[in-house]
């Protein structure tokens, strides 16, 4: 027959636990005294024969040791007793090297806590995790993108989370809002934001010297990115070859709904009752990025949605200009190529995609305690300027993401605060209001038109009636 717990057994019981948590999670240090038996027999009322009786077990686990006349001192742990977090990562993230950095200092700085840095593949990112976690196999603490964000939003997943901020982060005064906004479902903000990205425009600042643009011109109109890149576009020997372009349009999804987003354009209404692809807007947008490439013979002609082709287009100088992110300026660090970044232009408004990573907790984790302190130190000022200092990607501190003092030559383009005149006018792929299969039919269905096989009006009246389609369904 089972023991009913008694109230003294719980006051006994939770006191050594909290204690024990306090200790391993790094709230107090190895050398620090803790609290007066008399305090802590009033805090947990409990006898002090009792707390010196718990205390007791705890110098022989050796986490602390009795110091006499000074009280009890939590001890430098053996790697026996240091608790193990699971960090899962997608392979892919520029952020790896920065995140051992950052796991190396946490480290030191919580003796009591090992983190293991457990990379999964991108390909199924979300799948994998899910089903780690589900197997209880599944990291501590893990990275998620916006895009995965949403993907366990729309596959109701989202219960793998436990929701945590820390509590020295205030969103209004410390961050963006756009950027808290990505990663909150139902009101609720379920995971801490990390780095963000908006996306913009980077070029080769020695192929617009040699192109006759004067240093301290501007582009903020598709005419003038049209400009611009026509007096790019090269044919050196005359051979019918195009040496450079100008520019190199992208089909990725971070990439090409800008163009939409600066006209207006959208997706489906606010309600989703209804597709809004077949929009003058759209149809505007999408002849404007078929026209770079057959019109004006700007851009390379070829459809495709790997983030990489036309990023090493310009990193061989083959192209004056591109649409990135400030993730993938990372690969030029300490490139040979001379090379600086802009707001995107604009057609009829200012606007761009914003993507972004944040840390979430696993809702099954035994060490929950120790996760939560891990997540509140990558998100501390020393994490985030490490962030910083050693990259182009924006940490999710405002005060550190905007410190001029921490930008470094050879890793940091001149323009590098750019971001900070396209966040007031951000968009995320959320704010779009488009499930991700919705955007997956839309991507696949505009092959055509990016192959020249159709055209913009055709393309979106088509794609239009299947949205909508769909959306009767559902």
């Amino acid at each position: 027959m089972l023991k009913r717990k008694s109230e003294f057994e719980d006051r006994y019981n939770r006191f050594i636990h909290e204690l024990k948590e306090e200790i391993i999670s790094g709230r107090i240090k190895p050398g620090e005294f803790i609290l007066p038996e008399n305090t802590l027999s009033k805090e947990y009322e409990l006898s002090r024969v009792s707390i010196r009786k718990a205390l007791a077990l705890l110098v022989e686990e050796g986490l602390i040791e009795k110091i006499p006349g000074k009280g009890n001192r939590v001890t430098i742990p053996q790697d026996a007793q240091k608790q193990i977090i699971n960090l899962g990562w997608f392979s892919d993230s520029y952020e790896i090297e920065i995140a051992k950095k950052i796991i190396e200092r946490f480290e030191q700085l919580n003796p009591y806590i090992r983190v293991s840095l457990q990379i999964l593949p991108n390909s199924q990112y979300v799948y994998n995790l899910t089903e780690s976690i589900a197997a209880g196999n599944g990291p501590d603490v893990f990275i998620v993108s916006d895009y995965h964000f949403r993907e366990l939003a729309e596959s109701q997943r989202l219960n793998v989370i436990d929701p945590f901020l820390p509590e020295h982060i205030n969103p209004e005064k410390d961050s963006y809002e756009k950027v808290f906004e990505m990663f909150t479902y139902d009101h609720q903000l379920l995971v801490t934001p990390f780095v963000f990205s908006p996306v913009m425009i980077c070029y080769n600042q020695k192929m617009f010297e040699k192109a006759g643009i004067p240093k301290d011109f501007r582009m903020e109109t598709w005419d003038q990115l049209l400009d611009f890149a026509s007096l790019n576009t090269k044919d050196f020997d005359g051979n019918n070859l195009i040496d450079q372009y100008g520019f190199c349009f992208s089909s990725l999804t971070n990439r090409w709904p800008v163009f939409l987003l600066q006209n207006n354009g959208r997706f489906m209404s606010e309600d989703r009752s209804k597709s809004m692809m077949n929009s003058k807007e759209n149809i505007e947008a999408l002849n404007f990025c078929v026209d770079l490439m057959y019109k004006h013979q700007v851009s390379p002609i070829f459809s495709h949605g790997s983030n990489v082709l036309a990023e090493n287009l310009f990193m061989r100088e083959r192209a004056a200009m591109i649409l990135t992110t400030y993730y993938f300026m990372n690969e030029f660090r300490d490139h040979k190529i001379k090379w600086d970044i802009l707001p995107p232009p604009q057609k009829t408004a200012p606007a761009t995609l914003l993507i972004g990573g944040a840390l979430g907790i696993n809702a099954n984790s035994e060490v929950r305690e120790a996760a939560k302190a891990l997540v509140s130190y990558m998100v501390s000022t020393e994490a985030q300027t490490m962030i910083k200092q050693n990259g182009c990607t924006i940490p999710m501190l405002r005060f550190v993401a905007e410190d001029n003092y921490l930008l470094q030559p050879g890793i940091h383009p001149a323009h590098y605060n750019a971001f900070k005149e396209v966040m007031p006018h951000a968009v995320t792929v959320k704010d779009l209001n488009v499930q991700i299969k919705e955007l997956e039919l839309i991507e696949n269905e505009l092959h055509l038109l990016w192959a020249n096989m159709e055209r913009a009006e055709d393309a979106c009246k088509r794609i239009d009636a299947m949205l909508n389609e769909e959306a009767a369904i559902i």
